[in-house]
């Protein structure tokens, strides 16, 4: 098994493919994650769903594959809940799986169970609970969720959102449909999640509908956008207006995002798959193929232009903290290197710049080594965050792979903030609290293990600077 590339602290399936996150959710103290799964092959193929525990999210338990394909279909992705109250009388306090069903093009929303925390599934008798509207070709991925006293499903139909309520998980109703003229609608929407946040600073909340697009992405191919507005139980308003769109991520690779049920610090948590579309089959990563981002927590903050999500890693990563190194107040001059002789492939980085009209770009190389590199950086004039992967390592699996991917940020205080991890082949980039991330894989030869802190044009002030050596995570498997 080739494994130089493998992250050590992010969820990667023990062998073969692995897509799209689904059925997260949290019961009787387990985190517990599915995950569309080909376990007979490195590339996509008969969708099963992967299962996986854990009761940190940072180490996790591999189990045996939860959901089968078929005479009905593949098992395309869906959502899990905790039905408490026995509505759909399988049983107290079953696991219920919500997924589609994908057979000759058609797909249909089907129901599976679980009363043994998760260890087997039953699938129910009279599939579907709701079937294939003959005029939607892609009716897929539903993600479903308690609200006040009834069921609600979000379900992603062409260049749309429909809305599903119900009393029982078996018996459905349309209630209402977003989607139609609002954001990117470059590609079929996919995968949808829904939920309520507060919004910093007040009393009020607001609800943030998720989607992802297979095309039209804001660094190329797939990508995931959100919306912010409101949700009466029955159907979701935007507060923004059409045309505009809110990527949740300006990298190549954050796709499918889904958070957890019943997280029980009462957080929203939410991950996605590290990949696009346009080169998830080739990546050089051997024998599996799949990795998913850090569990990310989210919130709602205000800015000039409207209510925003902010990303930030989880704080249960701190745990994985080594070895520690701290600067404050330097100047960072052109053709120096404040980190020469620190290497690493598994770091967290967090700095702090200020920021004067004077400078030109700044920031970091990592992975650098013989001619490889990869930059993320900072352009002052432009004030434009960017990740260079052009000279990152392998990329000659697919043309759309190398490239520059960018997004305005707007310094806060005079002061530009990133909040960098790297774990091997995964990069992720917070910026200014998570305002704006970019996620990227990428794909340097293994001795590339040194950092540079760069200057360009003029001297930048570095406030602080943070750099943490990460220890790995565990992960087993139990057949």
């Amino acid at each position: 098994m080739i494994d130089r590339d493998r992250p050590t602290f992010h969820f990667t399936p023990p062998t073969a493919w692995m897509n799209d996150p689904n059925g997260l959710v949290y019961f009787d103290g387990e985190y517990h994650l599915f995950y569309q799964h080909n376990p007979e092959s490195a590339v996509w193929g008969p969708m099963h769903w992967g299962h996986a525990v854990s009761r940190n999210l940072i180490d996790w338990q591999h189990l045996p594959v939860a959901l089968y394909p078929d005479g009905q279909g593949m098992i395309f992705s869906g959502s899990a809940v905790v039905d408490w109250n026995n509505t759909a009388a399988f049983g107290e306090k079953a696991l219920v799986a919500v997924f589609t069903y994908h057979k000759d093009r058609l797909e249909t929303q089907n129901l599976a169970y679980s009363t043994d925390r998760g260890r087997t599934w039953t699938k129910y008798a009279n599939n579907p609970v709701i079937p294939n509207p003959e005029h939607i070709r892609d009716f897929r991925d539903p993600r479903v969720f308690w609200h006040v006293d009834h069921w609600v499903m979000a379900l992603a139909a062409g260049d749309r959102i429909l809305f599903y309520t119900s009393s029982n998980l078996r018996d459905w109703d349309q209630s209402g449909s977003f989607g139609e003229g609002y954001g990117c609608t470059a590609g079929v929407w996919e995968t949808p999640d829904l939920f309520e946040l507060p919004v910093e600073g007040g009393s009020e909340s607001r609800w943030v509908l998720t989607v992802s697009v297979g095309h039209g992405g804001p660094a190329g191919g797939s990508g995931t956008q959100y919306f912010v507005g409101r949700f009466d139980g029955r159907n979701f308003t935007s507060e923004d207006s059409r045309e505009i769109v809110l990527w949740m991520d300006h990298g190549a690779d954050y796709y499918a995002p889904q958070s957890w049920n019943e997280e029980p610090g009462a957080r929203r948590i939410m991950l996605a798959w590290m990949s696009n579309w346009q080169y998830s089959g080739a990546i050089p990563t051997g024998t599996w193929r799949g990795i998913y981002s850090i569990p990310r927590q989210l919130s709602l903050v205000r800015t000039g232009a409207g209510i925003r999500l902010l990303q930030q890693p989880f704080s249960e990563l701190q745990s994985l903290r080594g070895r520690h190194l701290h600067w404050d107040t330097r100047t960072v001059r052109p053709h120096t290197n404040l980190l020469a002789g620190i290497q690493g492939d598994r770091l967290e980085i967090i700095a702090e710049f200020l920021i004067s009209q004077a400078a030109g770009r700044f920031g970091f190389d990592l992975r650098t080594g013989e001619r490889f590199r990869t930059t993320i950086g900072y352009k002052v004039r432009e004030r434009e965050l960017f990740v260079d992967r052009t000279f990152s390592g392998v990329n000659d699996f697919s043309d759309s792979f190398a490239g520059i991917h960018s997004m305005s940020l707007t310094p806060e205080n005079g002061m530009i903030r990133l909040h960098i991890l790297l774990d091997r082949s995964s990069l992720e980039v917070f910026a200014n609290n998570g305002l704006v991330t970019l996620s990227e894989l990428i794909f340097p030869p293994p001795a590339c293990r040194n950092l540079k802190l760069f200057a360009e044009d003029t001297n930048v002030l570095l406030n602080s600077l943070d750099i943490y050596h990460l220890k790995p995570a565990r992960f087993q498997i139990r057949e």
